[in-house]
Parts: C-alpha cells; structure tokens; sequence
C-alpha cells in the first residue's frame, strides 16, 4: 500500500493526535494548545481536498485498517459522497475555530480545543467508516466531545438544554444498538456492503425482524438529523450553545441523513425483502412537516440564534424531500442543497453571534434596541445570510431549491411537496425580514445600563468567509452539481461498492 492510500485515515488520526497533545499543553502554554488546534484543522482541510481529488475518478477505495480484510476488520471506505462530506466538515471546522479564537470563544474552558479535535475526528470517522458498528463507536465520540462543547462557557439555560441533549442521545443510541444486536443476529455481519447481500439471502421467517431492525435504525437516523416528531431537543439545545460551537454543529443534523443515504440503498434496497425502502412510506411526510415546522419556528422565533436553530430543521426538511425520491435526479439535488444549507446554518449563527457581542444586555433579541456599532455592516451579512437561508436569487440556495423543486415533479405527493417548499419560503422570508427590520432598522432607547462592548471587525471573518463559500457554491453550480449526480449514481450502485470493499466475495 502506497503512501498516498494512507491517506484515508488521515482525517480520522490527525485530531485524534491532536486532541491529546492540545490538551497536555495547554495549561502551561496556551497559544501552543490553540496552534495545534488550528494546524490541524488546516491539516484536515488540506487532506480533505486531497481525497476529494482522489473521489473525483469515480473509483472507490477502502482501507483495512491493520490489515484485517473486509468484512472480518475494521474498513474504511472512500467515495464522492464522503469525501465530499470531509470536505464540508473540514471547512466548518476552520471557519468555527478561527472565530471562537478571534472572538476568544474558545477562553471560557480549558478543554474547547481537545473538544473541537474529538468532535471532528467522531465527524470524520462517521463519514470514512464502512461498517455500522464503528458508525456507531464514531457517533458516540462526535456525541461525547459534542456534550462537553454544548456546556462550553457554562450557564443554567446550557445546564438545562445539556441535560435534555444528553437524555435524548442516550435513548438514541440504545436503539441503535438492539438494531444493531438484530441486524448481526440475523445475518453474522456489520460491515455494510456485506449485510446487504446477506440480507437479500434471508428467509421468510427472518422477514418480520429484518423490518423491526430496519425501521429501529432507519428511526435513530431520523432522531439524528432532527426530522418531526423528533426535533424538539435541537432548537432549544443549538440557540443556547456557544456560537462558534452551534457554527460546527450545523453539520451534526446532516450526519443523520448521510448515515440515512448511506445505509438505505445499501443495506435495504430492492433486494432487501420486507425492509426493501424501508423509509419510503413515512419520509416524504415527515420531510415536509419538518420543513413547515422549522420554517414557523424561523417566524415565530425570538432571537436571531433561536432562528438559526429552527432554520436549520427547515433546511433538513426541504433536503429530505428530496431525499425521499430515492433517484439519481433528486438524490443529486440533495446533496447539492446539504452543502448549501449547512454552510447557510453556519453563516446564520456567527451572524448572530455579531449582534450579540454589540448589543450588550438585549443580545440577539429579535426586537428594537439602541443603535450599535457597524450596524449597517452586520445588517448586510444578515440579509445574505437570511437571502441564502429561505432560497432567493443571487445565492447558491435558490439554485438548491430550484433543483429539489426539478427533481421531485412526476413524483407521488409532488403537489404537496412544491406547495411546502414554496410555501416555506414565504414564512422564511416573512420571518428574516420581521427579525432583521426589528434588529437592524428601528430603535429603541436602552432598558438597562449595560455597556457594550469596544466595537471589533475581526468577528465578522467567519460569517464573511461563510457568505463567500455560498457565493463560490453559485458560481461553481456546474461542476458541483456534476459532481453531486455522480455521488448520487454512485450511491445507487450498491453492487460496485461491494465489489470494491470485498473484493472478490
């Protein structure tokens, strides 16, 4: 094996590294433990577009870790869609560390940095790993480091939504595993492109627990990426996070629908017997109710925070409704728009965050306030912020809508879908612009004495820099939007991922 296939399991080994070094020194020397941090998120993001290039022929690699062939030892597997993914996580991760340092977010804790490394090495192994037991061991890491950021910076209303997270990922891991436990009683195997041909070999009288199986791990996906009825912990839990942790976060709801994409045509396809599709009934009316749900909360929302918490369940619903099409057409669409909407979360909470630090005692109440400082400035990032959050021209989200909106005509239910959507859209921008005119356009006298602080510029690099990707992601529609319908073909041919983790099984 050549150094360059080492590579693989760079994403995974550089914060796991990392973590514990930045976590030695920083009692003694602080700036040390941040410099790790920060070299090796460039690190990740360096590594990151390397595979990306290496994905973009269209072959598919794995790596046995120690050597152990698939499916007997741990594989990792390397593809459009998970490179693309480590991408994305590479990219949030940069932009959210080097705001909580400039904003010295990161200074409320000692453990932030180890923390942030543990959370990106959980991400990164969630989106390389070919198995659905280290699926589960890589969740359980991101969800560990991600209880500690949660409480970062400390506080009651954290204390309280903590608990709420904590409980809620407990019971959403113990179904994983009796999913688990059934899967690998009835087929021997949790390597993924293995149990899908096993599960295409089973009987009628394994039919009725593949599909409990099937439904039970399709359901904590559901929990993950916050789709209704269960996304009540995410609101709550992402408005109260520090910022530049609820940045970094905006990426968490989307590990539930990759695991989703992933596992779905793989494992219950159409040779899956009873569990064939498992998903397909429910998903289409759990995506838009989601969507409708999170995009009343952006109207109803308030503060800015709050509102970037529930735009981030609206986003999640629109993407599902294409993912609910289980095509090449609306599969692409999808990724294309899981790109353009974490980005988009991303951008939203650092705004709010910029409106926090000026604004003193009322924060990022979406109500009037005395005037702060580069107002003007601020509302211009929120207005793109808002613009690429509810789908309009000029930014990448309304091409992203454009294309759900495509690829779900013909479909069963697309009347629905279309009148969601749109429909949607007008609550968004109903409820940015009640938000943005209360924050950015009127003004009251102050109710307290509270001094804001000295006014600041270098806040503001981590939202600038999350608009610009936005408008890169417009620009670069064509060659990405190539790229998503390959992801998708590619994760529609199950037979050739098989092929390339097991060989000649």
């Amino acid at each position: 094996m050549s150094l360059s296939d080492q590579l693989i399991i760079a994403p995974v080994v550089i914060p796991a590294l990392a973590a514990p070094l930045a976590l030695l020194v920083m009692r003694r020397r602080r700036w040390l433990g941040v410099g790790i941090s920060l070299m090796s998120c460039l690190g990740l993001l360096v590594t990151a577009l390397l595979l990306l290039n290496r994905a973009g022929d269209g072959a598919i690699r794995s790596y046995a870790v120690g050597g152990w062939p698939a499916p007997f030892g741990i594989v990792l597997v390397l593809d459009r869609l998970s490179a693309m993914m480590l991408v994305l996580a590479a990219v949030l991760g940069m932009i959210a560390l080097v705001h909580a340092v400039l904003t010295r977010a990161d200074r409320a804790g000692w453990h932030f940095h180890p923390l942030f490394q543990f959370q990106l090495m959980g991400l990164n192994g969630a989106f390389l790993t070919g198995d659905l037991f280290n699926l589960f061991v890589f969740f359980e890491v991101l969800l560990i480091a991600s209880y500690g950021l949660m409480l970062h910076g400390q506080g009651r209303a954290r204390l309280k939504a903590g608990v709420q997270y904590v409980i809620v990922n407990i019971v959403g891991s113990s179904l994983f595993l009796v999913a688990l436990g059934l899967l690998y009683a009835l087929t021997g195997t949790l390597n993924m492109a293995d149990m899908g041909l096993r599960v295409a070999a089973l009987g009628p009288d394994d039919q009725g627990l593949l599909r409990i199986a099937a439904l039970l791990l399709v359901s904590v996906f559901a929990l993950k990426a916050a789709l209704v009825p269960l996304h009540l912990w995410l609101p709550r839990t992402y408005a109260v996070t520090t910022p530049a942790v609820a940045a970094l976060f905006a990426v968490m709801t989307k590990v539930g629908v990759y695991a989703m994409i992933r596992v779905v045509p793989q494992i219950f396809g159409d040779g899956a017997g009873a569990a064939a599709w498992v998903p397909a009934p429910w998903l289409l009316p759990a995506a838009m109710a989601t969507a409708v749900m999170g995009f009343a909360g952006v109207f109803t929302a308030r503060n800015l925070s709050e509102q970037a918490a529930f735009a981030v369940i609206g986003s999640t619903g629109t993407l599902m409704i294409a993912v609910a099409g289980w095509q090449v057409e609306s599969l692409a669409a999808a990724l294309y728009y899981l790109v353009h909407s974490t980005l988009t979360g991303m951008a939203l909470f650092l705004v709010a965050d910029i409106v926090a630090r000026r604004r003193a005692g009322q924060a990022d109440q979406a109500s009037p306030g005395p005037a702060f400082a580069q107002r003007a400035g601020i509302g211009l990032l929120f207005l793109l912020a808002a613009i690429a959050a509810t789908g309009l021209p000029p930014l990448s989200g309304f091409l992203g809508k454009l294309l759900v909106l495509q690829s779900v005509a013909g479909t069963p239910g697309w009347q629905w879908a279309w009148a969601v959507i749109l429909g949607t859209t007008l609550f968004g921008v109903i409820g940015f612009a009640r938000s943005g005119s209360a924050v950015f356009w009127k003004t009251s006298p102050a109710v307290d004495n509270a001094v804001p602080p000295p006014s600041r510029t270098d806040d503001m690099v981590g939202a600038i820099a999350a608009l610009l990707l936005l408008a890169a992601l417009f620009l670069c529609a064509g060659p990405m939007t190539a790229f998503t319908r390959a992801a998708a073909e590619q994760l529609l041919d199950p037979a050739a991922t098989a092929a390339a983790v097991l060989g000649g099984r």
